[in-house]
């Protein structure tokens, strides 16, 4: 690459990451028949995987990558390539068989990967890119739920295991954020309503745009229940009522939230096959100020969405507690 196209590339990843948020009418998407911009398709986050979620604080409040710097993440994409494809990587083994529950990885040839990126970070706010400290009251609330968890030792019932394990969520932020697979994204429209689901542990919510209020706050939900309106070519959604044992932000689900949470998505067609959606996490029982992620995402037509077919057949969750009872009758 030349350097006049590599520092075309940088402008074009810079404009990509913030077209939305100066410009979001700029791109005048097609409308559906009853008038709304057209979100529609399959909006997956493959290319995404591998990109750091929280910025390397060397960068400080850059989130661009120079020419340099992306090499050196290419160069380390292509490494993690070639031990894909090795029967065996010795620096991260599958695990240890004897260890009845034990945190465990497939083979990493099963994995999904990414491209490398010019992002630093999804995190776009704060300038840091970092997620905020917690409160005080929700660092305590996490060591009281690892505590219930057994510190690591094999579980005693199923509800040691998180809600991962058990195939129940990964949450709204779990759901959304490219991961080890399944990283696919569907918007669905219909009059008065959009459709947001996510291939991982098969979440589907149902966005209503009529005005209509949230539920009693008593009602509490693991994707929160999400309200929503366009402004301009922009959908934005508002997701409250969230049961406060669903999974927060970050590496194994992020700990707890609270049930105070709110979640702000804005979501923006900003070409044919390009979309950003933003998503800005808001809970003062939990991170001691607001934050947000930036997911710009590329259509893919030919995208197929696979069923997370967990809760039929949840086999690992069983042999998981019956192993660790028989590890424990042979000692």
């Amino acid at each position: 690459m030349t350097r006049m196209a590599a520092v075309a590339v940088v402008a074009f990843a810079c404009a990509l990451a913030t077209l939305a948020a100066q410009s979001p009418d700029r791109y005048a998407p097609p409308r559906t028949p009853w008038g709304d911009p057209d979100l529609q398709g399959a909006w997956p986050g493959t290319d995404l995987v591998g990109t750091p979620l929280q910025r390397d604080p060397k960068y400080g409040t850059r989130n661009v990558l120079t020419e340099e710097e992306f090499q050196a993440r290419k160069t380390q994409f292509e490494k993690q390539l070639d031990t894909d494809n090795a029967d065996f990587d010795p620096e991260h083994p599958v695990g240890n068989p004897g260890d009845v529950g034990s945190p465990t990885s497939p083979p990493p040839h099963w994995l999904e990967r990414g491209k490398p990126q010019y992002i630093a970070s999804l995190i776009v706010d704060p300038p840091n890119g970092r997620i905020p400290p917690m409160t005080t009251e929700a660092q305590q609330r996490n060591a009281a739920a690892a505590a219930r968890r057994r510190g690591g030792r094999p579980p005693e019932s199923w509800t040691d295991l998180s809600l991962y394990d058990r195939c129940i969520t990964r949450g709204v932020a779990g759901s959304m954020l490219p991961v080890i697979y399944n990283n696919g994204n569907e918007i669905l429209q219909a009059p008065g309503l959009v459709v947001l689901r996510n291939e991982m542990i098969h979440e589907a919510r149902v966005v209503y745009l009529d005005g209509r209020p949230h539920p009693n706050a008593a009602v509490k939900l693991w994707m929160g229940d999400s309200r929503g309106h366009f402004e301009g070519n922009t959908l934005v959604v508002e997701t409250t009522n969230f049961d406060p044992r669903a999974p927060g932000v970050g590496p194994n689900g992020g700990g707890r939230i609270s049930d105070e949470l709110k979640i702000t998505e804005h979501i923006t067609r900003i070409a044919p096959d390009r979309l950003v959606w933003r998503m800005t996490f808001d809970d003062p029982k939990t991170w001691t100020r607001p934050f947000t992620i930036e997911l710009p995402l590329r259509r893919d037509d030919n995208y197929g969405m696979y069923e997370y077919a967990c809760h039929e057949g949840n086999y690992a969750l069983r042999n998981i507690l019956s192993g660790a009872r028989a590890q424990e009758a042979a000692r």
